[in-house]
C-alpha cells in the first residue's frame, strides 16, 4: 500500500511540474498580453508552446468575461472604480474614436498591445457588442498577435543576453 501511495504522489508531483509553467503562461496572457512571452521564456518554454498557451489565455478571459461574469464585473466596475469618473476624459475619447472608426474589429486588433485581454473585453462589453463577435474577434486577435509578440520578445531576450556577455 505505502508503495502504491509512493508512486501517486511522485505521478502528481511531475504532473505538477509540467502543468504549473502551462497555467503560469495562461494566468499571465490573460491578465496582461506582453507578460506571456516572458513567463514563458523564464519556465524555458517552446515558442509554439507560448504561442497556444498566449492565445488560450487571452481567450479564456474574453469567454469568462463576456459569458460567466462580465455583466457583473462591468457593473461593479461602474459602481465603484468608475463611480465619480468623468465620462470624457482623454483615454475613452481614444477609445470612442477607434469604436467609430474601426468598431469591434479595431478594439480587438488593439487589445493584446494597448488595452490587454480584460480591458479590451470590457470595452467591447460596454459598446453593447454580441458576445460571440467579442469571442471571435479577440480569439483572432490573439491568433495574429501571439507569434508577433514571442518573436519580438525573442529578438529583446537575445539582444539583452548579447550585451551581457560582450560586457563580462
Amino acid at each position: 500500500v505505502s508503495f502504491v501511495f509512493m508512486g501517486f504522489c511522485t505521478y502528481i508531483c511531475v504532473m505538477l511540474e509540467k502543468i504549473i509553467p502551462y497555467i503560469t503562461v495562461i494566468l499571465a496572457s490573460g491578465f496582461k498580453y506582453a507578460l506571456g512571452p516572458v513567463t514563458g521564456k523564464v519556465f524555458s518554454l517552446s515558442n509554439w508552446e507560448i504561442i497556444i498557451l498566449m492565445i488560450i489565455g487571452m481567450s479564456l478571459t474574453v469567454v469568462l468575461l463576456t459569458t460567466l461574469v462580465g455583466d457583473f464585473f462591468y457593473g461593479f466596475l461602474k459602481r465603484t472604480l468608475f463611480k465619480n469618473r468623468k465620462t470624457f476624459s482623454p483615454k475613452t475619447r481614444n477609445i470612442v474614436r477607434v469604436w467609430n472608426k474601426r468598431g469591434l474589429i479595431g478594439i480587438s486588433f488593439l487589445t493584446p498591445i494597448l488595452f490587454s485581454p480584460v480591458g479590451g473585453a470590457l470595452i467591447a462589453i460596454s459598446f453593447g457588442e454580441s458576445k460571440k463577435k467579442i469571442i471571435l474577434y479577440m480569439f483572432l486577435s490573439a491568433c495574429f498577435w501571439a507569434p508577433i509578440t514571442v518573436f519580438f520578445m525573442d529578438q529583446i531576450i537575445s539582444f539583452v543576453h548579447s550585451l551581457v556577455q560582450h560586457q563580462g
